[in-house]
């Protein structure tokens, strides 16, 4: 049997593409042998070539000249998302960029299967863009838009936790009800559904839907968060002018937050921070801030800081390592110091799983399954705020990377066949 549908999960951090063979859905493999593709574009100067997931990471870090890309998907709905980017002396738009690394997910997915899909069921956060009902379908239609530029004759999209909902559903023995818990990247969703086994052979499930909600905080929020509070100070952050103002902190905000690290590397930026650099209090510090700019590696920061995100998740401490800012500069981070600074967005994030109940008109005590999907949802103060949250439900921990993706082509088979 060909199939002609599939699903494609594009995250803010990792990407995954899936079919369902009439049996079961499954992950296809996109790099080396795994199912996810890491969301990032290196475009190689050196040898005028461009690399995707893990083999742009790797280009980036060999050394090779060149612009990497991530949190793509955070550029919809933004107003960054018609602005586009120079690189190498060209003007790349943002829009050919997310459809090119798109197009390439699709190649990989058809090349696994040996066939041609004609049609694809995208996934999308709840909320792309928060309080804004018009910029959040703005972005929606744009990501329309892109797929359907790329040849697919159907697409159409799902919530990412409903999706998450119908992969779990395959393996539930009971009615439950089910707080799916989605925590990817950029976005925080949560769906609250009747699933069962009878349940999910029917073709409409609107009445097994009791709620949804969502809120743009993700792992890269996590990462931004402890990367200003832990690692951003090291390089001057919160220090002094001469005169006892404070040093502005666009630059290390633009460090932190992967979509705008490319703007610190203007040379109105580098040549800016070297004047300010007469008038600094601490100039040691400042110094390792004028070195990270000018050698560009703001993109190592952040991979360290998602890095020591995920090593925080199961230890009470760990070593950042500061070495492209100076030589043997290495910071320890306590667990403590991370959950302190990442505390106001778990807050938002709770309250996004309470908006959820209440547009359901369902108590806590209800829920008997909180279903967590999404790779940030491993985050410890988080998965306790949650529990704590509802503590009559049961955890389930899914497939963290790629229960949203199985559940994408659950739906492209029952809407495309």
């Amino acid at each position: 049997m060909s199939i002609t549908a599939c699903g494609i999960d594009f995250g803010t951090s990792n990407s995954t593409a899936a079919i369902h063979d009439g049996s079961a859905a499954r992950l296809l493999p996109l790099e080396d042998g795994r199912p996810t593709l890491p969301s990032a574009v290196f475009f190689n100067l050196d040898e005028d070539s461009m690399a995707y997931g893990r083999a742009a990471l790797n280009e980036y870090l060999e050394g090779f000249e060149g612009r990497l890309m991530r949190s793509m998907k955070s550029l919809l709905g933004s107003g960054l998302m018609d602005a586009g980017t120079d690189v190498g002396g060209r003007h790349l738009a943002f829009r050919d960029l997310i459809g090119g690394f798109i197009a390439e997910i699709r190649r990989r997915a058809e090349m696994q299967t040996q066939s041609r899909f004609d049609s694809v069921v995208v996934g999308r956060p709840v909320r792309f863009v928060d309080d804004d009902a018009a910029a959040d379908q703005l972005a929606e239609d744009t990501l329309a838009q892109i797929v359907r530029k790329l040849g697919f004759r159907d697409v159409s999209f799902q919530f990412e936790p409903i999706a998450a909902a119908h992969a779990f559903e395959q393996t539930v023995a009971r009615e439950s009800l089910v707080l799916v818990v989605d925590i990817g990247g950029g976005t925080s969703d949560f769906s609250l559904v009747r699933l069962s086994p009878e349940r999910r052979r029917a073709a409409d499930r609107s009445a097994d839907l009791l709620g949804n909600s969502g809120v743009h905080i993700g792992g890269t929020d996590f990462d931004k968060r402890l990367s200003l509070a832990c690692v951003m100070p090291e390089l001057g952050m919160g220090g002094l002018l001469a005169s006892g103002a404070v040093l502005p902190n666009t630059t290390y905000f633009q460090l932190a937050t992967w979509h705008t690290i490319h703007l610190a590397y203007h040379r109105s930026v580098l040549a800016g921070l070297q004047d300010m650099s007469l008038d600094v209090a601490d100039p040691r510090r400042f110094g390792r801030l004028l070195r990270v700019v000018r050698e560009r590696s703001g993109h190592q920061i952040a991979m360290r800081a998602e890095a020591a995100k995920i090593e925080l998740s199961d230890t009470e401490g760990c070593v950042f390592d500061l070495d492209m800012a100076e030589a043997g500069l290495a910071v320890p981070i306590a667990r403590d110091a991370f959950e302190a600074s990442i505390a106001a967005e778990i807050a938002r994030v709770c309250e996004a799983a309470q908006r959820c109940l209440d547009q359901a008109g369902v108590p806590a005590a209800a829920v008997d399954t909180l279903f967590f999907t999404g790779g940030s949802s491993a985050v410890p103060a988080l998965r306790g705020a949650l529990s704590r949250q509802f503590p009559d439900a049961r955890p389930v921990e899914g497939d963290l990377y790629g229960s949203v993706g199985c559940g994408l082509a659950v739906v492209a088979r029952q809407r495309y066949g």
